[in-house]
This record gives C-alpha cells, sequence and structure tokens, in this order.
C-alpha cells in the first residue's frame, strides 16, 4: 500500500503547529476506513504537561466528526529523525483504533511502518473498568 499521500499530509500538518518552546513541530494524519482523512498538529502551552499532540489533535477532530473505524495513522516532525508516536498518544490510539492499526512513521532514511499492536503490545483498555 502507499503511504506516501497519508505522510504528505503529516508533513502539511507540521505547519500548523504551535510550538513557541520547543520549536519541535510535528504532523498527524489518519486514515478512516472510508477513505477521510484528520490531520492534526502539536499545540504547545508552557507546562508542557498541558500540551496538545499531533496524534490526540486528529483523533479528537475525526471522532467529534463521526468517524469510528480507522486504517492508519501517519506522523512527521520537523527533525530529520525517526518520530513515532510518545506512549500517551499510543494509548490514546489504541483507546480507538485496533492493534492492526498501520502506523507510518517518517525517518531520515525513508519511512518505517509498524502497527499500533508492534508499537503498544499489552495496551490497557477500558474493559476491566466497572
Amino acid at each position: 500500500m502507499n503511504d506516501e499521500p497519508l505522510l504528505s499530509l503529516a508533513r502539511e500538518a507540521t505547519d500548523d503547529a504551535l510550538v513557541p518552546y520547543s520549536e519541535f513541530r510535528v504532523g498527524a494524519a489518519l486514515l478512516t476506513d472510508g477513505g477521510e482523512t484528520y490531520t492534526g498538529a502539536n499545540l504547545e502551552v508552557s507546562n508542557y504537561s498541558n500540551s496538545l499532540h499531533a496524534e490526540e489533535v486528529a483523533v479528537a477532530r475525526a471522532l467529534m466528526d463521526g468517524a469510528a473505524s480507522f486504517e492508519a495513522v501517519a506522523v512527521a516532525s520537523s527533525e530529520p529523525d525517526l518520530i513515532t508516536p510518545c506512549g500517551m498518544c499510543r494509548q490514546t490510539l489504541a483507546e480507538f483504533c485496533s492493534p492492526g492499526l498501520r502506523v507510518v512513521c517518517e525517518a531520515d532514511d525513508g519511512t518505517r511502518t509498524f502497527t499500533l499492536g508492534d508499537l503498544l503490545p499489552a495496551a490497557f483498555d477500558g474493559d476491566g473498568l466497572p
């Protein structure tokens, strides 16, 4: 499967990042099973822990629009190194996506593709909650 168009949308989304402190831009593009895409960019606040990550923004936009089933997410950054979703974003993705979700990551030597299950093999889920 050609994930370059999805990764291109993630790269474009980095332009929307609001990163006055770190200057580390991240963009994400989430593809639904129906072929729609939703993008997100990181939005920093001064205490970092309240910042929004690109993947979270893309998921929120998709869910608010009624999307419920996802095929892939692409992540790109302003830095040439390999970028993968952080642990918090992996958990957010696991809440709304299957372990088979393709995670397409930009790297300095091209792209690397994982499944969400590979990145978060024993994800916590709500099954055990009352």
